[in-house]
């Protein structure tokens, strides 16, 4: 069924968070109004974060979608505005620069619905690549290394929030979102094991996300992620010979995680195989680079998401 329009009760909600990317946002809706589900309806709320690039046109072309505003900094803070402006009882959510495939609500919702007091679930990301034939470096590195939702989930205990979908209940219990000063996903991710709610993987729960278009954009990921993950190694009291010892492992990973590209099904072709190995040994020396700087380098938290 379609998107639900007026005061019935919708099966699920799905939340985006927003931050001045409309053309990104209209790809997305697209992409989301175009689910359908084998009964009932849902609804769809964009949370945006404070654009300051109009969004007239994408309200207009999208008149059943709800728009509210979080001015709070993060896409934490602007996914549970979303939240409590939300009607559903399964809650999905997906980025505002990701594609959603066919019939991934129905897996969201088939995923949590039989347990909803108890399920969370996150799904595949893929890379949405410009040509398949001819990757840029970074599409190639990140098609293997960047959205890694099965490993994250089986091992690390967490999903990425770009692909989350969980009951409602379960976000009543486990708490919102944290703002930019940490990793959201994966602070949100700890609170829900620690509760007993472990994420689980659906890989029918597919969304493709774009490549970050330069090694600068790679760059920038990194410092933000550098900067959370050392927040975290502090706050845990961790000794800083185990950071330093971390950073020399990052460096020192090259070789073991060039042999993993090069065999990936996710690449296809020497060329493409070629561009990833090159990211990859330029973006893992940049980060082990970037753990020994940041100890003693001043947060830059403020200009994460403007």
């Amino acid at each position: 069924m379609a998107v639900a329009i007026g005061d019935g009760q919708p099966r699920a909600t799905v939340i985006i968070p927003h931050l001045n990317t409309p053309d990104a946002l209209a790809r997305c809706l697209a992409s989301v109004t175009g689910q359908h589900l084998d009964h009932g309806t849902f609804e769809i709320i964009v949370a945006d974060n404070g654009s300051t690039v109009p969004l007239d046109a994408v309200r207009t072309a999208y008149p059943q979608v709800k728009f509210v505003v979080e001015p709070t900094p993060g896409p934490g803070p602007a996914r549970n505005t979303g939240v409590a402006a939300s009607r559903g009882p399964v809650l999905a959510f997906i980025d505002a620069d990701c594609r959603a495939e066919a019939g991934w609500l129905q897996a969201a919702v088939d995923a949590v619905e039989p347990d909803p007091d108890h399920s969370v679930v996150g799904g595949d990301v893929r890379i949405d690549f410009a040509d398949p034939d001819r990757m840029t470096a970074a599409e190639a590195y990140e098609a293997v290394f960047a959205y890694r939702q099965a490993m994250y989930i089986r091992k690390l205990r967490f999903s990425g929030t770009g692909n989350l979908a969980m009951g409602r209940n379960v976000h009543a219990r486990v708490g919102p979102f944290a703002g930019i000063g940490v990793a959201e996903d994966r602070d949100w991710g700890r609170r829900a094991c620690a509760l007993g709610l472990p994420a689980r993987y659906v890989p029918a729960m597919r969304i493709y996300h774009p490549a970050r278009p330069d090694f600068d954009a790679l760059a920038t990921k990194w410092r933000r992620q550098v900067a959370h993950d050392l927040a975290d190694h502090r706050a845990h009291r961790r000794a800083m010979w185990k950071w330093y010892g971390r950073a020399a492992a990052v460096a020192l990973s090259v070789p073991v995680s060039g042999a993993q590209l090069l065999v990936s099904e996710r690449l296809s072709g020497l060329g493409n195989r070629w561009r990833g190995l090159t990211m990859l040994a330029r973006t893992r020396l940049f980060r082990a680079a970037e753990m020994v700087r940041a100890v003693g380098g001043a947060s830059q938290a403020e200009g994460w998401n403007r």
